[in-house]
């Protein structure tokens, strides 16, 4: 009698009292899964795995069901019986039924993800175009960092645009070609895992540059197959990609890729493009303990015909691929070393350890105005540096219930060093002689940050106040000044941010943030009285993602800016150039549509109203900031047979000077992929351009003066886009 009265005691407390939930989750191969979402269907709860595949559910009871959801993994539904489970769940071809909304779920970056999966990235030139509604463009020889368009802004090379990889900055600080250049070509795209795009100023974590979004890259941990990859096609273009898993063991893993490519282009002067990479990654977990080394090291070397004036063109004195001089080009070079050391602990809380090194090297050599200053000579100039950045960073994660409210809790510190040798802009004749030192000496600058943020779960909606400090160290010794001393200034930036979404169920979110981010300017304003060393950019966004139906996704969202100053450093003359302040709207339409299990299309639409706030109307508009972009396609994808894909992208007419007298021309590509899978072969076909449109890759404003010219003449000067080329491929996977 006395059992059977504790055997129902015991069945009543396992039925009906609430208990802690913990567990482990493995894919098929029996691998941890990081960071899939477990949700309690009776209460609403939920939680992350951590990278052992851990979890930790409050609240639940017998007889609750637990559904386990995460991006490329099917659903998995199981009955709660005991407080602990192993639970396993198979990979799966990623579908838009797979989307969950919350507040730990980025929805900007839940668009890129599905981006990058179903289409993957083909090039290193690609993964910035993967942000909806950025565009990019070169025109230095496939050499040089590209110039981006995103949000009403000409970033340039990435002035107010922060990058990352794997949490290793990008951006380069005081660079001598300009300030915040971010050169991604180290990155081998197969190596790409996710592409994490936050628009805005509104995270804790986004600091410097950060003030029209954030895109961190991350690589794969493990390879699915060990790769070799050629390409070939129109140009004289080769790839050889090489990709080796030789380390694999559940709790051990490493690999490593190499990357040459070479072309000459469609110019009548070859571009004699090289470029080597080399990216691996070595993962080792120990108890509750992982840690990560990456290293990567890249060279690379081109000439280029530059940028030519539209009247030589029109004229009949050069071809659309001909060049004033054509001896412009450079080389550059980049070796990254990152140790990553991630901490789980049984509290619920992780600690993220992040140190990093990175040598860069820089020469480019570039004619913009041919004869404007130097009629004999001509004007080339040459811009090089030698940087070293040293950097640390530890980012902190609690997840606890404080007045009986759930309540996220991050915060980090960190900082960073850059000592820039012989930051140099000169005047040059034929790339060997130096005829005048323009800017030439030492930088030296430092940026120490932490930031707090907390997200405070209140039923349906989520608080998240945020709060970053940033202090800067500007230093500069001018080789070219009479003490020759070091010069320094230092400045101290207050970020608020605050986010509020309200999330009904797990396929709607909607949101509004309000932030402040900014970009630094170039440590040589230490030269200059201007004193506004780190202008702000204040910004709001409003608006919505929305799962209609299993397979349509839609975001909508308005957003504004206030920009102090888009004060930069024009690294092609040698001058900080001040622009006054500045006003942006915007409109943003995402749409991801999948038909069928193996059919996706997306369409991306971005408006944007861009002028300076204090000047006259008509006088007013930005230089090269877009106004409309609309970038759309369609991708069938499957594991194995045919594959293939078509997209499009289209940009309007823009002002390329402040009363719209000049203006770039808009235009619209096409480009195509398709190919076949087996088991172990793969053959595929790009097309770049389909329809062989004469287009303009980026187009600048710019005065010039021809040698046999009297006067000088300001007018477009172009880079001309890439006619039809065709690209085919063949890979091996063993």
């Amino acid at each position: 009698m006395k059992n059977l009265m504790y055997s129902s005691l015991f069945l009543l407390a396992s039925v009906g009292f609430a208990q802690t939930t913990k567990g482990i989750v493995v894919n098929e191969n029996k691998a941890p899964i990081e960071y899939m979402t477990v949700v309690n269907q009776k209460t609403k709860e939920h939680t992350h795995t951590d990278f052992k595949g851990r979890f930790q559910l409050e609240n639940t009871t017998a007889g609750d069901t637990l559904v386990f959801q995460k991006m490329g993994f099917g659903v998995k539904k199981i009955i709660s019986k005991t407080p602990f489970v192993n639970v396993q769940v198979n990979s799966k071809s990623i579908a838009l039924d797979q989307v969950v909304l919350s507040s730990e779920v980025n929805a900007a970056s839940i668009i890129t993800t599905i981006d990058v999966e179903t289409n993957p990235v083909k090039s290193s030139q690609e993964l910035l175009t993967k942000v909806p509604g950025l565009i990019i463009g070169q025109h230095a020889g496939g050499g040089k960092a590209e110039q981006i368009f995103y949000r009403g802004f000409d970033i340039d090379h990435g002035t107010d645009l922060q990058v990352t990889v794997d949490g290793l900055p990008v951006n380069m600080v005081s660079h001598a070609h300009g300030q915040g250049y971010a050169d991604l070509h180290f990155v081998i795209p197969e190596t790409v895992q996710n592409l994490d795009f936050k628009a805005g100023t509104y995270n804790a974590k986004q600091g410097n540059f950060a003030t029209t979004g954030t895109v961190n890259i991350t690589s794969k941990e493990s390879l699915k197959n060990n790769i070799i990859k050629l390409e070939a096609g129109d140009f004289d273009t080769q790839r050889l990609l090489f990709m080796n898993q030789f380390i694999t063991k559940t709790n051990e893993s490493a690999y490593i890729a190499t990357e040459y490519i070479r072309s000459d282009g469609p110019f009548e002067s070859p571009q004699n493009f090289k470029r080597f990479n080399i990216n691996s990654k070595y993962i080792k977990t120990i108890d509750d303990t992982k840690l990560a080394f990456t290293f990567s090291h890249f060279v690379s070397n081109w000439n280029a015909s530059g940028q030519i004036p539209e009247r030589a063109v029109n004229n009949g004195s050069i071809s659309r691929f001909g060049a004033i001089d054509d001896t412009e080009g450079g080389e550059t070079a980049r070796t990254n070393a990152a140790l990553s050391i991630t901490n789980s602990y049984k509290d619920n809380s992780q600690l993220k350890h992040l140190l990093y090194y990175t040598n860069y090297q820089f020469d480019l050599y570039s004619n913009f105005t041919f004869f404007l200053e130097n009629p004999v000579d001509g004007d080339q100039i040459q811009q090089k540096e030698n940087r070293d950045i040293f950097g640390y960073q530890s980012d902190y994660q609690k997840k606890m219930n404080l007045a009986n409210k759930e309540v996220l809790f991050t915060s980090g510190i960190g900082v960073r060093t850059d000592k820039v040798k012989n930051n140099q802009l000169s005047n040059t004749k034929n790339k060997t002689e130096i005829l005048k030192r323009v800017q030439y000496g030492d930088v030296n600058e430092t940026n120490f940050f932490g930031y707090v943020s907390g997200d405070i779960e209140l039923g349906k909606w989520n608080i998240i106040p945020a709060l970053r400090v940033d202090y800067f160290s500007f230093g500069y010794q001018d080789f070219l000044s009479t003490d020759n001393k070091l010069k320094e200034q230092s400045s101290t930036v207050v970020s608020p941010k605050l986010s509020v979404l309200y999330t009904p169920v797990n396929s709607f979110q909607a949101y509004a943030k309000i932030g402040q981010g900014f970009h630094t300017n170039d440590s040589r304003l230490v030269l200059n009285s201007l004193r506004n060393d780190i202008p702000k950019a204040y910004t709001t966004d409003v608006g919505f993602v929305w799962r209609t139906d299993p397979k349509v996704l839609i975001g909508l969202g308005a957003w504004a800016m206030y920009s102090e100053q888009e004060f930069v450093y024009v690294g092609d003359a040698g001058v900080v150039e001040p622009n006054g302040a500045s006003e942006r709207v915007g409109l943003s339409l995402n749409t991801r549509l999948q038909p069928t299990n193996n059919l996706f299309v997306n369409l991306d639409a971005n408006y944007t109203h861009a002028r300076f706030a204090d000047e006259p109307n008509g006088q007013n508009y930005v230089p090269l900031a877009p106004s409309f972009t609309l970038k759309g396609g369609l991708t069938y994808k499957k594991d194995k047979g045919f594959y293939g894909g078509i997209d499009f992208l289209h940009l309007t007419d823009r002002p390329a000077n402040e009363d719209n007298s000049i203006v770039a021309e808009g235009y619209t590509l096409t480009n195509l992929n398709a190919g076949y899978r087996w088991n172990k072969v793969e053959l595929g076909i790009q097309i770049q351009n389909l329809f062989d449109v004469e287009w303009n890759e980026t187009q600048f404003a710019t005065e010039s003066r021809l040698q046999n010219e009297a006067s000088s003449v300001e007018e477009i000067h172009f880079t001309p886009g890439t006619p039809m080329f065709v690209k085919s491929s063949i890979t091996y996977k063993f």
